[in-house]
Parts: structure tokens; C-alpha cells; sequence
């Protein structure tokens, strides 16, 4: 059976405000448990406002916090800017808090422009640090299972609290290299079709092809990441979409904006024959449609991938849009929340 979860990434519509917009996380948080989606997850971005938080870890022990089944993470930390020893801690504790239900996804973007990378990583001795990231990951690793290896450069050192459970652990990537990684390293893996709309099935095969059991996994566990956007008609959701489409022109332009357009604004704005060829290339990274639709692209999805979960998320001004969208899914996959 295939399983759905959400990410959200707090996109601010326009006229809207960072603080009532993660008061609508929370919100769709709630909503995704009462619908039967397995996971929600929250993204790290840096110095963007469109986007109303950056630091994953603090929001998802409030909505921990505010549900009570639902799986809560990260989608995710980006490694490369943190010591793996204190985010070792942070996720330990948070497992502690709220056992069985936390997910720490990892990525080595850097969430932001290169002056986030220096601010992020002032003081470290070169700015080449994400070079770092599979020791890292291995260190992560090292000390969510309590390993007392003697020849670890911090021997005995331990990531408190020292609890029974342990997160869950998801590499992801959007190319081969963490994929490969993951199944070094034996852990879950997640591309991210919404970043990179080409190329993620072979990718994922070969993780599967490669993995390499262990304590955190015996088999290989995947999912693709996508946005989603459904409504009552296909009509309906690729007028939705303006907003998406117009977003995603002016970052790939280099050009911020303060939130999510309207349709009607993004549906205004003089498109060039080639800001047309840029959307349609970008249609790879969303499913648009009715439910019928959208149901068999994401069935298609998931054949292509060879997984039984998909991520998505949803991009739209109109936060009871987005509600209805999710709702939508969920209706036409038939799940149900967990007893």
C-alpha cells in the first residue's frame, strides 16, 4: 500500500505574515495526522522571506507538541553547517520527548546564498567543511547508537539523553551522492524530484542495488518528494498553479519576492518565449490535476521509483487552497489514520 507524507516549507503568501503562516503549519500538521498521512516535515531555508523558518529542529518539537501520531521531521538539517555532536543531542533529546514519532533528515545543501554558508560557518577553518559530510553522517550515526568505539576521535563521549528509541534516519539528495552514501551506510534515502526533476528513478535503484544492511535498516527504505497541487478540475489546480510556476521563474532569475503571488498576479505578469520553455521544464517537479489525476501521476511515480511513500508539498497563496489540495489526496488514496 502506498503510504503519503507532507512536507511544508512555510511559504509566506502574499499579504500574509511569517507568524500566521507557522501558525498554519501547525494547522496542516494536524490536518495531515487526522488524514492519515505518515510523516510531516519541515525544511531548513536561510535569509529567504517567502519562507517563514530555518531552523527544523525548534519547529518540529512544537508540532510534536501539537499532534499526537503523526511522525514529525526534518527535510531537513543541513549537516554541513552544524556539529553532528549537537544535533545528535538535539534529536536524542527530541526522540525522548516525543519516542517513536521523530525523523532526522539530512542534506548537504547549504539552504541559502553563499553568505549564509559564511555566517552559518564563521569561525570553522575553511568554508570547504561540507567536504566533511559523510564523516558526518558516520558520526551521527556513531552516537545515536550509543558506540563506544575506542579508536573514535571523541572516545566515550555520549549524546545525552541516552534513551531506548532512536530517530529515524533519511539522507537526502536530489543527485547519486547522498543516495550512495545512504546505502554505504545502510540508512533510508529520499530524492528530491521537487528539486531536480530528472534522473531520480536510476538513482534510487542504485541505492537499493547497493545497500548495505544495517543497525538502522535490513532492507532498503525510499521515497520521492514532489509537489502536488489538486483540486476539483484539472482547470481548477493549473490556475492554482500560476502561483508556483511565477515563484520558482524569479528564484531561477535570481529575483526574491516577499511571498506567495496570487494567481491572478502571477497570470499577469509578461511571460518571454523562454520564461515559457523554464515553466515547462519545471513541470517535472509537480503533479497538477483533479484527484483522478493526480492520483495516477503519483501511481506512475511510484512505479517509476519502485517505493511504496511519496512526500509532497504544496505551493499555493490560498492557505484553504492548500488545505483542500491535501484533503483531495488523501480521499482519493483511501488512507486512514493509524489506530
Amino acid at each position: 500500500m502506498l503510504s503519503l507524507s507532507v512536507l511544508d516549507q512555510s511559504p509566506i503568501p502574499e499579504g500574509s505574515t511569517a507568524q500566521q503562516t507557522l501558525i498554519e503549519t501547525v494547522k496542516l500538521a494536524q490536518l495531515s495526522e487526522r488524514l492519515g498521512y505518515k510523516r510531516f516535515w519541515v525544511s531548513e531555508h536561510h535569509n529567504t522571506a517567502s519562507l517563514a523558518h530555518s531552523s527544523p529542529e525548534v519547529f518540529i518539537s512544537h508540532i510534536a507538541a501539537h499532534t499526537s501520531t503523526i511522525r514529525v521531521g526534518t527535510g531537513g538539517v543541513m549537516l554541513p553547517h552544524y556539529s553532528a555532536y549537537k544535533v545528535a543531542e538535539n534529536f536524542r533529546l527530541l526522540e525522548a520527548l516525543y519516542p517513536g514519532r521523530i525523523d532526522v533528515g539530512l542534506g548537504r545543501a547549504p539552504g541559502g546564498m553563499p553568505i549564509v554558508t559564511r555566517a552559518l560557518q564563521e569561525g570553522k577553518t575553511d568554508y570547504g567543511y561540507v567536504d566533511q559530510y559523510p564523516q558526518q553522517i558516520a558520526d551521527l550515526l556513531h552516537y545515536f547508537n550509543d558506540s563506544n568505539t575506542p579508536t573514535h576521535r571523541f572516545p566515550g563521549l555520549l549524546a545525552s539523553p541516552s534513551v531506548a528509541t532512536k530517530p529515524e534516519v533519511w539522507l537526502l539528495g536530489s543527485s547519486g551522492d547522498s543516495a550512495a552514501l545512504a546505502a554505504e551506510l545502510g540508512v533510508s534515502f529520499a530524492f528530491a524530484q521537487f528539486i531536480n526533476g530528472s534522473g531520480g528513478a536510476p538513482v534510487v535503484k542504485t541505492y537499493k542495488d547497493d545497500f548495505v544492511p544495517s543497525g538502522y535498516g535490513i532492507e532498503p527504505q525510499s521515497m520521492v518528494a514532489i509537489f502536488v497541487i489538486c483540486a476539483d478540475t484539472d482547470e481548477e489546480a493549473e490556475h492554482l498553479a500560476a502561483s508556483f510556476h511565477y515563484q520558482f521563474l524569479l528564484l531561477e532569475q535570481g529575483r526574491f519576492s516577499d511571498g506567495i503571488a496570487t494567481p491572478e498576479k502571477a497570470l499577469a505578469y509578461p511571460y518571454s518565449p523562454m520564461d515559457k520553455l523554464r515553466i515547462q521544464e519545471n513541470r517535472k517537479r509537480i503533479v497538477i490535476g483533479s484527484q483522478k489525476s493526480v492520483k495516477e501521476q503519483l501511481l506512475r511515480l511510484s512505479e517509476q521509483y519502485e517505493t511504496n511513500e511519496i512526500m509532497i508539498a504544496t505551493m499555493v497563496h490560498d492557505f484553504e487552497a492548500k488545505r483542500k489540495s491535501f484533503k483531495l489526496v488523501a480521499e482519493a488514496f483511501g488512507i486512514q489514520p493509524e489506530e
